[in-house]
């Protein structure tokens, strides 16, 4: 049977590369949404001719309609949107590749609706994480990630559910400025930070990886998809990305999923999950690599890691605060509004100075992502 796949953020860099999944595969799309471009949206419509879509940013949805003029397709708009379409009762599977908190909502009402989920969204269980895993057990929903190296340990505990993780081994990059301290990193511009070594992403995750932002998110993510402790949680420097990420189980076997650094894949094994079949990508040649290196994080030139740990070690709405925090600060940056240290500087003070408390809803992550967001904005304002 033909499965049928509503897209959240279709036009970013994991939607795209989804679609090339889908179109291969012959998978049907339901509903696409996308965030503003018009144009890319409406070209994918005409394509994959789904049922609806949606344009989050409303100013473009006058374009939409006129691109979109003379097609059966109805057309939604915003947060109301983005949740009508992660709802679809028409869809098999949820792919939800939003970036940022804009995610965390239309995961919740995917869960309410019964939808499974391929979740691309870092923000969903880094700021929600604790709510989003509870309500999924109840509804009974699968969550399968879509992140390379969540992908990974979910693909090496397949025939090992019985067996218990002593350990995660997180793979990562190390990012363009592996090896730099500090001192290095004084005059760096988004120019610099967007040269990721190895992976093709969209702005924010790129700056996230420079920073090792993405590392602590993906941190986060782990220790709620795996229920795992922080202290199960090991991060690796890898610069190849061949090791996507491993498990290390009581009789210290480590069992790992390998591949060349290419989102297709584990994007598809989210989709088609348990099947594996011909993906559009290259084969792994280790010869070709010839020398896998392994290193350890540098945790005191890297704070935005630092921080993200420390706040799942704390754990409530900290990650939440972190997260937003981070988001705020990564646009100013791209902006060229603040200097590159600045962002794990704004992230650390944030921290500490926005309020915690454990989380009872979604409006309590909701709040402390405001709060986190306005304290950032108004000290890069006080910095001139």
């Amino acid at each position: 049977m033909m499965k049928k796949v509503a897209l959240l953020g279709s036009t970013g860099s994991i939607g795209t590369q989804a679609l090339e999944v889908i179109e291969k595969h012959g998978l049907k799309v339901t509903a696409l949404a996308a965030n503003r471009q018009a144009d890319k949206l409406a070209a994918q419509a005409k394509k994959f001719h789904p049922e609806c879509v949606c344009i989050y940013d409303e100013t473009q949805a006058g374009k939409l309609k006129t691109l979109l003029s003379g097609e059966k397709i109805e057309i939604l708009t915003g947060m109301d949107g983005l949740c009508q379409i992660a709802s679809d009762k028409n869809a098999d599977i949820v792919l939800n590749s939003v970036v940022g908190m804009v995610g965390l909502l239309p995961t919740l009402k995917a869960i309410e609706a019964g939808n499974d989920i391929a979740l691309a969204n870092k923000e969903t269980l880094v700021a929600g994480g604790e709510l989003v895993m509870k309500a999924a057990a109840e509804k009974g929903v699968k969550i399968y990630p879509v992140d390379s190296e969540h992908s990974a340990v979910f693909q090496s505990l397949q025939g090992n559910e019985m067996n218990k993780i002593r350990k995660m081994i997180l793979t990562a990059s190390g990012g363009p400025f592996f090896g730099k301290k500090k001192a290095d990193l004084q005059h760096v511009t988004a120019k610099d930070a967007l040269k990721h070594p190895n992976w093709n992403m969209g702005n924010k995750i790129t700056i996230d990886s420079s920073t090792l932002m993405n590392k602590g998110l993906e941190f986060i993510e782990a220790k709620w998809l795996f229920d795992l402790t922080p202290e199960q949680i090991e991060i690796v420097v890898h610069r190849q990305s061949v090791l996507h990420s491993a498990v290390e189980f009581e009789d210290y076997a480590v069992i790992g999923q390998m591949g060349v650094p290419d989102m297709k894949i584990p994007i598809q094994y989210a989709l088609l999950y348990p099947r594996r079949v011909a993906c559009p990508t290259k084969h792994l040649s280790l010869t070709d690599y010839g020398t896998l290196t392994f290193e350890k994080p540098d945790y005191e030139t890297f704070d935005c890691l630092t921080a993200a740990i420390d706040a799942i070690r704390e754990g409530g709405l900290r990650p939440a605060v972190v997260n937003g925090a981070n988001e705020e600060a990564v646009g100013h940056f791209l902006r060229d509004e603040i200097k590159f240290l600045q962002i794990g500087e704004l992230v650390r003070e944030a921290m500490q100075a926005v309020r915690g408390g454990q989380i009872h809803s979604y409006e309590d992550i909701l709040e402390a992502d405001t709060q986190a967001r306005a304290f950032v904005r108004e000290k890069i304002a006080v910095l001139g």
